[in-house]
């Protein structure tokens, strides 16, 4: 139903609707609500978006004041569900407590009435993944995410290596309390930094959130350096808070519990302690798309009961979101490494929470074609979470923006597909440059060949100059010597750092070699595991098979399929070949020795002397076949710490469990022996 047609549905006096509004307001909510299901089952399961914050709440809004005004619920109304089921293979939980919504408002004022005289907490409302954790005797017990407010998925194992959690505390009762797992907006920008394919980089520190909190691999998830912020204390029987949520939080963080930042109000004080709180939001560490506030009282709280839905002990307030009006002037569409074409709207500059805005990505096809966009047309731009550029809103909508069909960069076929209902742009040609740039990048990169110098921009130029046509050509860029010097950014200095990497790199390992081709699955880790198998012959490897490969621990048929396929491609061997003649590998797995850890895993924690760092002496026990994780469980044989006296919470675990502590000289002396060296 269009705007105009909504205008005509006729209303009686006392709010209620005629026959012909009634049914003008039934079709409407059945219009809206596979369209709020669809974003819904986007953002919350698949991590995705097909449309705006602004936009889905508005729509929200809209679908609730139709079932006010029809009185009319329909089957899987979004205001009746809180969330999705799980659909990966984490275990699943029935949550004891079910977890509700909050009402909301944009109001302050609303905030005001809410308070009264009553006093509140106002707190931070984070955006990342909530999580329950139960402790028993003093120990996590479990930690289950929010999933659809009545089952969740277990995390428990991921939950132990978050960054600042406690696996032990001194309440011995049982403990169940909520809290929100979010990440940085500087680690986000890190982790994305690591990540060379434009196209594999994550969209917001929620989704990146949500995905690392849900691994199934918990090494993962300890890299990613999450954090646990309590908000809500569910049961500590024995324990008295004089009928206080703020002695509560102040009792957790009395257990070693970081807690959401909150400030206690009153509804006299109410605009200005939001205003101190909006003043921060840009330095912000973590990301909030709000506010919450709660009565202290929990007696008060508690009689006030609930809704379907809502508390009515809480509100959320989420922020009035500044927005402006502006024209788009083009679309650029972005290719990466996997093919995968990105969409960025390109708009005239406006100011948006102090800075200047003119870029914001449209994620994919699926989001262009719901704002119906064109050249020129006038679009409503903000900053989600007053951090992120977004479209809210294209008033015009005129629907010309024509989707490409051929790649922007190398002109070979484009074309849209479907992955999970969502449409995206993919370039279909294996040799397109974009693709090779990001190729190029990767082979470059820190775990690869690690080749100083040659980011993805330098990358571009020397492959449009055709100084680079395949990966051996990074060895023969001595030959455009006067060019390269002759390049804006370079110079003397620039060109001889950069011959030198060059050189530096032709020493390496087969397993770097192979993680650097880029083979679908194939990290670091896998590629170790392919060469200590086969005795690190690239030979012996492409000959292998993939009931060979798949045989092997830690490999499986997907990742032998990936290899195997790899090197099906004529061009994909001769290019190898090439550049195989270019390197030096070095063993990383002497015959001798190369299983002498094999069976044992490993934790390293605190400084160290004799290694340049801890990435090396992991490599160094990985090579040797050991294991390293990054947390001490019973499965741990060693835990590597050179300061043995610590009461850091690794070494209380390793005591605890009785795993041995050793120092990196005891681990040098016990590879010494095992290899006989003197």
């Amino acid at each position: 139903m269009d705007t105009d047609n909504r205008k005509e549905m006729t209303h009686i006096q006392g709010g209620e609707l005629d026959a012909q509004g009634r049914r003008q307001a039934l079709e409407r909510m059945k219009e809206l609500l596979p369209i709020l299901k669809a974003a819904s089952k986007a953002y919350y399961q698949d991590d995705q978006e097909i449309m705006s914050n602004l936009e889905y709440d508005k729509l929200y809004d809209e679908y609730g004041k139709l079932e006010e005004e029809t009185g009319i619920v329909l089957a899987g109304s979004p205001t009746m569900s809180v969330g999705y089921e799980a659909v990966d293979e984490l275990p699943k939980e029935r949550h004891e407590v079910p977890m509700l919504s909050l009402d909301k408002t944009k109001s302050s004022q609303e905030l005001a009435v809410f308070a009264g005289d009553h006093k509140c907490l106002l707190s931070w409302k984070m955006d990342g993944l909530t999580i329950v954790l139960t402790y028993r005797d003093g120990e996590l017990y479990k930690a289950v995410t929010r999933g659809n407010g009545e089952v969740g998925e277990v995390v428990t194992n991921n939950a132990r290596v978050f960054a600042n959690i406690p696996l032990h505390i001194q309440y011995r009762g049982e403990l169940i309390i909520r809290g929100e797992a979010v990440i940085s907006y500087s680690d986000f920008e890190n982790i994305n930094r690591l990540i060379p394919d434009e196209g594999a980089k994550y969209k917001n520190p929620r989704n990146l959130c949500s995905g690392s909190v849900r691994q199934l691999n918990n090494e993962i998830t300890a890299g990613r350096n999450v954090h646990f912020f309590a908000f809500s204390l569910v049961r500590a029987d024995g324990v008295d808070f004089y009928n206080s949520h703020e002695e509560q939080l102040r009792w957790l963080t009395g257990q070693g519990f970081e807690v959401v930042e909150y400030e206690a109000v009153i509804g006299a004080n109410m605009a200005e302690a939001v205003q101190r709180f909006a003043d921060r939001i840009r330095e912000n560490a973590f990301p909030s798309d709000g506010l919450v506030l709660l009565y202290d009282d929990i007696a008060y709280g508690e009689s006030l009961g609930r809704t379907a839905k809502f508390p009515r002990d809480s509100i959320a307030f989420k922020w009035e979101d500044e927005t402006r009006l502006t024209h788009l002037l083009e679309v650029e569409w972005s290719p990466s490494r996997t093919g995968l074409i990105n969409p960025i709207a390109i708009f005239e500059p406006v100011e948006l929470e102090g800075t200047t805005v003119s870029r914001a990505s449209v994620h994919n096809v699926s989001i262009v074609k719901a704002l119906q966009l064109g050249i020129g047309d006038e679009l409503e731009v903000y900053k989600a979470n007053m951090i992120i550029p977004q479209i809210a809103a294209n008033h015009t909508r005129s629907g010309t923006l024509a989707i490409p069909d051929i790649c922007p960069v190398c002109a070979g076929k484009a074309e849209i597909r479907s992955v999970n209902e969502v449409e995206s742009l993919y370039c279909t040609n294996e040799n397109c440059q974009a693709k090779r740039i990001k190729s190029f990048a990767l082979m470059a990169s820190r775990d690869a060949l690690n080749i100083e110098g040659l980011s993805e921009a330098t990358l571009e130029k020397f492959i449009g100059r055709g100084y680079i046509h395949e990966y051996a050509d990074l060895f023969y860029l001595n030959r455009y010597r006067d060019e390269i010097i002759a390049m804006e950014g370079f110079g003397e200095k620039s060109y001889e750092n950069l011959m030198d990497s060059v050189e530096r790199a032709r020493h390496t390992t087969l397993s770097r070699v192979i993680y650097s081709l880029g083979i679908d699955n194939i990290g670091l880790a896998n590629a170790r595991l392919l060469c200590r198998e086969l005795g690190e012959d690239i030979q012996a490897l492409r000959e292998a098979g993939a009931d060979r490969l798949s045989a092997i621990d830690g490999i499986g048929p997907v990742i032998a399929g990936a290899f195997c396929r790899y090197f099906e491609d004529e061009k994909h061997v001769r290019e190898l070949e090439h550049l195989l003649k270019e390197l030096i590998l070095e063993r990383e797995f002497s015959e001798g020795t190369d299983l002498m850890l094999e069976g044992r895993a490993f934790v390293i924690t605190g400084k160290v002397y004799h290694f340049a760092n801890r990435r090396e002496l992991k490599e160094r026990i990985e090579g040797l076949g050991g294991k390293v994780t990054g947390t001490v469980t019973s499965k741990t044989n060693y835990l590597i710490n050179n300061d043995r006296a610590s009461s850091s919470s690794k070494n209380k675990a390793a005591a605890e469990l009785g795993i041995p502590i050793i120092s990196e000289e005891e681990f040098l002396e016990m590879i010494r022996e095992g290899t006989g060296q003197e």
